[in-house]
């Protein structure tokens, strides 16, 4: 068996291959080679190329706070070492993560939607948040160089740091990035998020890395901009069947980044609806006489209901539900698709008309957009979401008609007059407190974008709906009809975009509205 270092090792030479193999690629397809000035002029005449530097004694105690803060949010959640979830754990602490990270318990249920919802199964999902990155934003910047614990390092160095600027150049295409100085190949992985973390090696005096590349490192750089290749020219020449494709990945690939973008611009410039009170959780329970048992009835097996079945109808039926949350209509029992005033059926592209920062699943949601960007979001600002993200779900399973008093969660009975009171008094609460988490994302997403993605594939997105300076779906008439145009994800749209959501029905991708 190959062990975890001679893995890594490995890993870091196939990586060192095929980014020479890029820039022969690159001054082949080019009129002339890719230098750091053309690069500058690609990015953009605000963002110049250059390499800043974070000490290893900084990053890696940010690395640790980070960690630690994740440990606290996350240790009521954590399964116990001895738990079966954690059977393979003996085998991997012989290997690399020699560390005490256990799996969420899927029967918690102020825990168990990281699970269900965002994937973060077994130990591997805590880790994964545990993982530390700096920010890109450092990058974009113009006065970074002010911060106590970064260094920039022109394209004049001095002459100890000649060796770093142009290992560092060499590794990034000449894009330049933020580096960590002294990061190892064990770090990636492990400390540091292995999504856009590429390893600098020292280099020897004809520019070729060291032939043992255990620790021989400078450091570990990041730049998204070198993640999607950036460094490559776009032509924009529609006669070229390869730049054409490549294009149209692009174009692929930079669509989920403007959905999220534009979900984050609507919910901020919308009105809270601040009396729904959160009657998702028993709509998916709700059992008229004569209907169908609930398909949702199993959801959380493992909780007692705290009220009984004619309760949880008469809660459903004293005004009906006004869900605004597209991703809880098809968990509706069928029978209650139609109390729901927003609709009994609705599309995905609904949710840039209804999404509104009242709703706790939308707070909810802030850890799935921030996941997309993890390895180039700031990791103080994940933090953050997490723990916005956990204070939505508490209340939502406060609000439920399940009892979960034994796994710490109080009770906001909805179904009386007090309980509304409780209820909206909180969400207001929550609502003021992920405002700026959700506002700091939005920017994250801008900055990263600009980095990442040459401007000519991001020009007209705004035309589309949710683009900045633009009005939202959310002042839009009811019955307005989406179309492909309008649907927040700039010239490219996902097929999963134009899907629909029924009680019962099937997820989002099997579908689909248009299905040829």
């Amino acid at each position: 068996m190959i062990s975890s270092r001679s893995c890594k090792n490995l890993i870091l030479l196939i990586y060192l291959s095929i980014s020479l193999q890029l820039q022969v690629a690159s001054s082949l397809s080019s009129p002339s080679p890719i230098t750091s000035n053309t690069d500058a002029a690609m990015l953009s005449s605000t963002l110049t190329p250059k390499i800043i530097t974070i000490s290893e004694t900084i990053w890696r105690k940010a690395a640790s706070n980070h960690s630690q803060r994740i440990r606290q949010l996350l240790q009521p959640g954590l399964t116990p070492l001895e738990h079966n979830f954690n059977s393979g754990k003996s085998k991997r602490r012989q290997q690399h993560y020699i560390d005490d990270w256990t799996a969420l318990d899927p029967v918690n249920p102020i825990y168990n939607f990281l699970i269900e919802y965002y994937g973060l199964k077994g130990a591997k999902g805590p880790r994964r948040l545990a993982r530390w990155a700096p920010d890109p934003k450092l990058l974009w910047e113009e006065h970074c160089s002010e911060a106590s614990s970064t260094t920039i390092v022109s394209s004049s160095p001095s002459v100890e740091k000649e060796q770093l600027y142009k290992a560092a150049m060499k590794a990034s295409h000449g894009l330049g990035g933020v580096l960590l100085e002294n990061a190892n190949i064990d770090d990636i992985g492990g400390t540091l998020h292995m999504r856009g973390g590429v390893p600098v090696p020292i280099m020897v005096e004809e520019g070729n890395p060291q032939e043992d590349t255990e620790q021989q490192l400078h450091g570990v750089l990041y730049n998204p901009a070198v993640f999607y290749n950036r460094h490559l020219p776009l032509n924009n020449n529609n006669n070229d069947k390869d730049d054409k494709e490549r294009k149209q990945q692009l174009l692929k690939t930079i669509a989920p980044f403007q959905w999220y973008t534009s979900i984050l611009k609507q919910t901020l410039n919308s009105d809270p609806i601040l009396h729904c009170y959160g009657l998702h959780e028993w709509a998916m329970q709700y059992h008229p006489e004569g209907a169908d048992p609930p398909p949702s009835a199993k959801y959380q097996s493992s909780l007692n209901l705290r009220v009984s079945r004619q309760v949880i109808n008469d809660t459903v039926e004293r005004k009906g539900v006004r869900c605004t949350h597209v991703d809880a209509l098809r968990f509706f029992a069928p029978a209650a698709g139609p109390l729901n005033h927003h609709g009994a059926s609705l599309q995905r592209m609904d949710q840039l008309r209804l999404e509104q920062k009242g709703c706790v699943h939308a707070h909810m949601d802030l850890l799935k957009i921030g996941l997309k960007l993890q390895g180039f979001i700031d990791s103080e600002l994940m933090v953050d979401i997490l723990e916005v993200a956990l204070a939505a779900r508490k209340l939502d399973v406060e609000a439920s008609p399940y009892d979960a008093t034994e796994y710490g969660a109080g009770i906001v009975p909805i179904e009386t007059n007090e309980g509304r009171k409780v209820y909206r008094e909180r969400q207001i609460g929550l609502m003021q407190r992920a405002e700026p988490v959700r506002q700091r994302l939005l920017d994250a997403y801008e900055v990263f974008m600009k980095i990442a993605f040459d401007e000519s594939l991001l020009l007209g997105s705004d035309e589309f709906v949710g683009g900045r300076g633009k009005r939202t779906p959310s002042v839009v008439d009811d019955n307005v009809v989406m179309s492909k145009s309008n649907t927040g994800d700039g010239p490219y749209v996902a097929p999963e975009r134009l899907a629909m959501a029924e009680p019962g029905g099937l997820p989002w991708r099997k579908n689909l509205i248009d299905k040829s």
